[in-house]
């Protein structure tokens, strides 16, 4: 590959060649650092970077022998996740020098594989609504979503191959899919949390964003301690189901004809595809949601809200304030109905592997209108599944689409699995 697309190499790849001596980890790391210097100031990706540190970082890589299976590879860092060399702002004034004294479980594992933090990654405010500085790589007056914004767009424009984001209700399902890259996120407790600030810790969930599932793939595997990643897809055409769900209305045409050609393709490439029409009981899952998320936050935030008011938006006051007001009992009902629904989920889904819904309503909205609608994966997040994002076509704007792949709790594996054969399908011309 010429010097100049390599920072464009997939995780997977470049680790490999690393490993096999064809590419240094100095020659990685300056393709992606000359990428930052060229798009930051545009896209504005990162909260905290420090290239000279990173470039003497792959520098010494390259003395040693691999240490693990990211040896040398660069990744983006969500600025809500701790790191101990560097500043974690939380997305927010109040903590601006914010200096951990050690790293988040997450960042450690993949530390501790050779993996190289180049930097931290912006966040929306406490990885709620209140946008930061980003920007869509592919469109710049247009959002790059939320929370997750910096990660997402950092991929999505080559400056890393992976990086780190979380997700409480679309915090990285909708970036994922306005900057047309994949983005999975965990099932509830599949990976520690330690060294995350808390949101809503019933929703909270960590998830990786990349250009490729196998990068996804070999990364879970070192998250999960895993010596041999699985990056195998699933042996024949999968099964699987079309959920339009009952907000199908308020998706745009193009994210509706983008779905529906993608269950289109699958069937011809051998998938057995039904139909999953959910009952009554999954209609007010998405204000199940909102009250978990605003009850938790607001009991998560009280230091925050009572000492240091005035530095809140509009928008993290409001959920607090909402928060507050909710009673135990609105509470409980909230996650009762969660119960019964994922009860009703397992024998809804027993015959398919996983199955296909909208990843976003549509297009990436300009970013003064804020970071999008989480609406198409509230409901999702709050049943505790896994989830995959990818890019299927674009919009009339000519700004990505994504379709979200979901599968029942614990099925990750699976999930991914059945994420790699629709993406080398996909591939297929």
């Amino acid at each position: 590959m010429a010097d100049h697309l390599i920072h464009e190499m997939s995780a997977s790849v470049a680790a490999a060649q690393i490993r096999s001596g064809s590419l240094s980890c100095e020659a990685l790391m300056q393709a992606c650092l000359a990428r930052v210097v060229e798009r930051e100031p545009q896209v504005g990706a990162w909260q905290f970077i420090d290239p000279k540190r990173a470039l003497a970082l792959a520098r010494e890589a390259d003395l040693r022998q691999p240490v693990g299976p990211l040896h040398g590879v660069p990744i983006g860092v969500k600025d809500i996740i701790d790191t101990a060399d560097m500043p974690t702002s939380l997305g927010s004034l109040i903590y601006a020098k914010r200096q951990p004294d050690w790293d988040a479980a997450c960042v450690a594992a993949l530390r501790a594989a050779g993996a190289i933090v180049v930097g931290k990654t912006v966040s929306t405010e406490f990885a709620y609504f209140q946008p930061g500085k980003t920007r869509n790589p592919h469109q710049l007056l247009h959002t790059p979503g939320g929370s997750s914004s910096g990660s997402a767009a950092a991929v999505a424009d080559c400056m890393v191959p992976v990086a780190l984001g979380t997700q409480t209700a679309a915090s990285v399902t909708r970036p994922a899919a306005f900057c047309g890259i994949y983005g999975y996120k965990a099932s509830h407790g599949e990976f520690s949390l330690s060294g995350i600030r808390p949101f809503a810790e019933s929703l909270d969930s960590l998830g990786l964003l990349a250009r490729s599932v196998d990068d996804i793939s070999l990364f879970r595997s070192v998250l999960l301690g895993r010596q041999h990643p699985d990056r195998q897809p699933a042996s024949g055409p999968p099964r699987l189901a079309l959920c339009r769900t009952s907000q199908w209305a308020l998706v745009s045409p193009s994210m509706q004809q983008a779905v529906e050609a993608l269950v289109q393709r699958c069937r011809q490439a051998g998938a057995v595809v039904s139909e999953l029409v959910l009952p009554v009981q999954f209609d007010g899952l998405i204000e199940s949601q909102k009250i978990i998320m605003a009850y938790e936050a607001a009991r998560n935030y009280v230091f925050e809200t009572t000492c240091h008011p005035g530095q809140l938006s509009e928008a993290f006051t409001v959920l607090t304030d909402i928060g507050r007001n909710l009673g135990q009992q609105d509470y409980r009902q909230a996650k009762d109905a969660l119960r019964l629904a994922k009860r009703l989920l397992y024998s809804l889904v027993s015959e398919v592997d996983a199955w296909i819904a909208p990843a976003a309503i549509g297009e990436a909205p300009l970013a003064t209108a804020g970071t999008g609608d989480p609406l198409m994966s509230r409901m999702w997040t709050a049943l505790k599944g896994p989830s995959l994002c990818m890019p299927v076509s674009t919009g009339e704007q000519g700004l990505p689409l994504g379709a979200q792949l979901l599968a029942l709790p614990g099925d990750d594996d699976r999930l991914l699995q059945v994420g790699q054969w629709i993406e080398r399908m996909l591939e297929t011309p």
